[in-house]
């Protein structure tokens, strides 16, 4: 059994479900439905279809967006998306550029791939796994995000924590996170539980519009385990309370995201006595 202190001011059933609804926002102003292969299946910005209106194979309507109108999904759909993402890169409606190409879905229907870096811009879904691990007696793994993160630099998350890439198997892109962020090998996460859906999240960025369903795996790690950075991306890992986990989810230094993780854990295991 985990051991922690009890926090007596506020339930964490109660600031889950303040910072939940927080996440769920309409699209940006003058966003438009997007439809690929006459699918609905996002949001695109203003920006992005000023950018997309020579592009053939797109057409801005009043009231839509429409990639690939009568494509069937396949390498010619996917060709057409690449085009896309090129196009948006070159009107500067990108936040960087990533080389990794990332599902596009309608629903449970999958429609093709894009680059990562496209997926905010058309409001189209993604995938993020969290790894939220505890040690023995009753602490928190968390990392620090590096400074050249190009999203939230220097925010403390998960321990582990990314999206699943294009026809990625989502225990599989947990698992590959793992060996990435924190060095863990499936070894030491046999304990975890299956992955689970916390919410989707809907919210507006700079660069576009955030639709991502999070979700996570609970695992206590043995004792002894040290977790340590392989691909860069974190600047510090440390163990702390669930005190020390709540103060700095209410003082803002998590991402949403992780915050949203960890309490929906917090909370579920004090429902089953465990906290």
């Amino acid at each position: 059994m985990l051991y922690a202190p009890i926090d007596n001011d506020a339930h964490w059933s109660a600031r889950y479900t303040r910072l939940a609804e927080r996440v769920q926002e309409p699209p940006p102003e003058l966003a438009r439905p997007l439809y690929i292969a006459d699918h609905c299946c996002g949001w695109a910005t203003h920006a992005a279809c000023d950018a997309l209106s020579q592009l053939a194979g797109v057409q801005v309507q009043p009231d839509a967006l429409r990639i690939g109108t009568g494509l069937p999904v396949g390498a010619e759909l996917d060709a057409l998306l690449a085009r896309v993402a090129q196009t948006l890169r070159e009107a500067d409606c990108l936040r960087g550029w990533r080389n990794e190409l990332m599902d596009v879905f309608a629903m449970d229907t999958r429609l093709g791939m894009i680059e990562r870096a496209a997926m905010r811009p058309l409001g189209l879904l993604t995938r993020a796994v969290h790894l939220n691990a505890w040690t023995p007696d009753g602490k928190l793994w968390v990392a620090r995000r590096a400074l050249s993160k190009s999203t939230d630099p220097g925010m403390w998350d998960t321990l582990v924590g990314g999206l699943a890439s294009s026809q990625e198997d989502l225990e599989h892109a947990l698992l590959r996170e793992c060996a990435e962020e924190a060095g863990l090998s499936p070894d030491s996460l046999a304990a975890r539980t299956p992955l689970r859906t916390v919410l989707r999240m809907h919210r507006r960025l700079p660069e576009g519009y955030q639709v991502e369903d999070i979700l996570t795996s609970t695992c206590v790690l043995p004792a002894g385990t040290c977790p340590v950075n392989q691909d860069g991306e974190v600047m510090e890992i440390e163990q702390i309370s669930v005190a020390e986990a709540l103060r700095r989810i209410d003082e803002g230094d998590f991402t949403v995201e992780a915050a949203l993780v960890i309490l929906e854990d917090i909370t579920r295991r004090h429902a089953h006595g465990e906290i």
